[in-house]
């Protein structure tokens, strides 16, 4: 086996460091020209994000509130370059590799779930808040428990991989209730634990809750309490140094939120009939997401916290 002199191995790696960086600030400068040279835009969609963005079964069709706000932002950027046509692509992607995925330009924009956090803006930029999600908490409304309070003691369910516990035990006012946590495998059986009298609340998202509990035998018989644990400001991803293209996308969101549109499309997901199986989640729009479509933001998770 030959050995390479190992400063030139230090050279040929600094050497491949900066193409590497200078190919990816190229990248992530010219998307529009990239969208404009080629005819097509790439979204990276979630499949299973609740009402927000997820994939019905047999269709191989994404759909969900942050899908509708991204394709008014694909007819925006369709408009502003002038093209007759533009072929639009879905690419499912997930917690893991959204991320890396943007950044090497797999897809041009994300438009799942994703959280606003300072250690993202590090790798991507983010457009204006538009859906701020709340870690709650669901019980069976005859077990009587109505705050946060009466957790004491507890068993209480999240879905194994998640952080809502973690979140939860952050909260200084179940610091000392002395709860037993309880683990589902995913969404499905962690409500089942709760639905079975298994566990006594199940800590998810808000829009999670809602869903599985529109989706049960008997969805009057659950409730979530009114209390928030934590807030996460949800927005479009787009790649970091690219401030055309960011510029199109602040534009087409804002415009939704300046024309009253964006209420329409809450209303649609959240309150209305939604595919394939037509439940209603009936959850009114947060007090903090009604807040960023009045005044268009990019603070992150950790300014919500700090407040």
């Amino acid at each position: 086996m030959n050995h390479i002199p190992r400063r030139h191995s230090i050279a040929a790696s600094i050497c491949f460091l900066l193409t590497a960086l200078g190919a990816s600030a190229a990248q992530a400068e010219d998307t529009l020209a990239r969208i404009k040279s080629s005819r097509t835009i790439t979204i990276g969609a979630r499949e299973s994000s609740g009402a927000l963005s997820y994939l019905v079964g047999g269709t191989g069709e994404y759909v969900g509130y942050q899908i509708d706000i991204c394709k008014r932002v694909v007819a925006d950027v369709k408009k502003k370059l002038g093209l007759s046509t533009l072929d639009v692509k879905f690419q499912g992607v997930t917690a893991q590799n959204r991320v890396p995925l943007l950044v090497n330009g797999t897809i041009d924009i994300e438009c799942g779930s994703t959280a606003n956090t300072l250690t993202r803006q590090k790798d991507v930029a983010f457009s204006y808040t538009t859906y701020v999600e709340e870690t709650r908490v669901a019980v069976k409304t005859a077990s009587g428990i109505d705050s946060i309070e009466k957790l004491a003691g507890k068993r209480v369910v999240s879905t194994t991989g998640t952080t809502s516990v973690q979140t939860m035990r952050r909260n200084t006012r179940v610091k000392d209730l002395g709860m037993m946590d309880v683990y589902g495998k995913d969404h499905s059986d962690s409500f089942l634990l709760l639905e079975s009298d298994r566990a006594d609340a199940f800590v998810m998202d808000r829009q999670v809750l809602a869903g599985l509990i529109a989706g049960s035998r008997s969805p009057g018989a659950f409730s979530i309490l009114a209390d928030s644990l934590s807030v996460e400001p949800v927005a479009i991803m787009v790649r970091k140094g690219d401030p055309a293209f960011e510029a199109v996308v602040d534009e087409a969101v804002a415009t939704l939120f300046k024309s009253g549109e964006i209420a329409a499309l809450y209303e649609k997901w959240f309150k209305q009939a939604i595919p394939p199986a037509g439940i209603r989640l009936n959850i009114e729009p947060s007090a903090a997401t009604v807040a960023a479509w009045a005044n268009p933001n990019t603070r992150p998770t950790e300014d919500f916290a700090a407040k």
